[in-house]
């Protein structure tokens, strides 16, 4: 197991001593585990924008062709060069595009460091991302978690942690934003963990559905 491998689960078996409920939702659906990030930051952010409000078939499909016009050079530098016709071309709408090459021009004039966006402080990667156009603070919360591997993250906008809050807690609403912002304190410093169990426990409702 890799170091960063170890710290997760270190991470979980806190999360567990610290809460009955998150220990007893570990045990059925399994060790916490964040994929390794399988491309740079920029290609990240990219592909985040390309997905949002798409089904994922047409999103795979639209990214696809998206990469496909870099030959494997996707940089902010090459976005630039490509005429926006031809990212439209692509499938990409015009507020995708727009918003992609705004997130292109930001990482060159140094608006967006990703040089060294991993050595800034949560709040300031998700106040730096949330310049750009078409990113706003969940798609920065994600970048955070999945792309960085910070582990004390809490996506209160998210649906999916707040439905999967409620389900593990058996709660008969759904914990507002601002509710489950406070209920996150108690999981300090591994609120990732925590949210990506909430997760879990949606995915658990579905299986059980089946």
């Amino acid at each position: 197991m890799t170091t960063t491998g170890v710290h997760e689960q270190q991470a979980a078996k806190f999360l567990a001593r610290r809460d009955r409920v998150m220990a007893n939702l570990m045990k059925r659906t399994g060790p916490f585990h964040l994929p390794r990030p399988s491309t740079g930051h920029f290609a990240a952010l990219a592909e985040s924008i390309l997905y949002q409000q798409l089904a994922g078939a047409a999103a795979r499909a639209i990214h696809g062709r998206f990469v496909a016009l870099f030959d494997g050079d996707l940089s902010p530098e090459a976005v630039l060069a490509v005429p926006p016709r031809k990212l439209r071309a692509a499938g990409l709408s015009g507020r995708k595009v727009a918003s992609i090459r705004d997130l292109a021009a930001k990482i060159l004039d140094g608006t967006v460091p990703l040089h060294r966006i991993g050595r800034l402080a949560d709040e300031e990667v998700i106040t730096r991302l949330s310049v750009v156009r078409g990113i706003g603070r969940w798609t920065a919360e994600m970048f955070l978690m999945f792309q960085l591997r910070r582990l004390d993250v809490w996506p209160v906008g998210d649906y999916g942690v707040r439905k999967g809050y409620a389900l593990a807690y058996g709660l008969r609403k759904l914990p507002t934003p601002k509710q489950l912002e406070g209920e996150g304190e108690r999981f300090r410093p591994y609120r990732t963990v925590a949210a990506w169990y909430c997760w879990q426990a949606v995915r658990e409702q579905r299986k059980l559905r089946q």
